[in-house]
């Protein structure tokens, strides 16, 4: 369980294939800031832009950690294919942690495409098109996490090609985690609203009639 608040950025160090056809995955080698990984263990998780991945090998000296990704897991994220890419991280929340965004699970329910990133005044404009399967998640001041931070919808626009949403960034957003080096065109991890999951079920599912004796 994670919340959506970056708490250091990383780059993909090293990448190397698990196996020599598509249907194996890769392992990453994540370079950390400075003492991210003081209080890290094997077997912990960390959210990289968002998808939870799992600890597999540690080096804090030297300041990297290792994690295996499936080839179904690389087919349904971005960003996590490059090597010299930078990444969002975030550990796993604690029981006695701060709530600060929102309650997110690290796993990714779709790839979103940057339409506008742009400054607006102090802040940053970024509007990111959706698959149009998440577009009845997304609402006016709801929740959406893009590449692992959690945000604030601000207006949203339904189309045929899917859903448009808008967000803004403040400087601090922007300076501390990897969103600022997104252009047009660029591909992002969404992950919706786990109220809005459960809402849908909630409203979807068929009651069943209680049995009488």
């Amino acid at each position: 369980m994670f919340t959506g608040i970056i708490t250091g950025v990383g780059r993909i160090a090293d990448l190397h294939a698990q196996g020599s056809s598509l249907d194996h995955g890769k392992r990453l080698s994540i370079e950390a800031p400075p003492g991210y990984l003081d209080d890290v263990s094997l077997g912990d998780s960390i959210a990289l832009n968002g998808a939870c991945m799992t600890v597999t090998s540690l080096n804090p000296a030297e300041r990297r950690f290792s994690i295996d990704i499936s080839a179904e897991s690389l087919a349904r994220t971005a960003g996590l294919s490059e090597q010299g890419r930078q990444v969002n991280l975030e550990k796993a929340l604690r029981a006695n942690d701060r709530l600060g965004g929102h309650i997110v699970s690290g796993h990714v329910d779709g790839v979103g495409q940057v339409t506008r990133f742009a400054q607006v005044g102090e802040s940053w404009e970024l509007r990111v098109m959706a698959p149009a399967s998440l577009g009845k998640y997304l609402a006016y001041k709801g929740s959406i996490t893009v590449n692992g931070v959690s945000l604030t919808v601000n207006s949203f626009v339904d189309s045929a090609a899917g859903c448009e949403f808008s967000i803004n960034l403040i400087p601090h957003t922007v300076q501390n985690t990897s969103l600022g080096q997104l252009t047009a065109g660029s591909a992002v991890n969404l992950e919706i609203d786990t109220v809005a999951r459960y809402v849908e079920r909630m409203l979807g599912a068929t009651a069943t009639p209680a049995s009488v004796a």
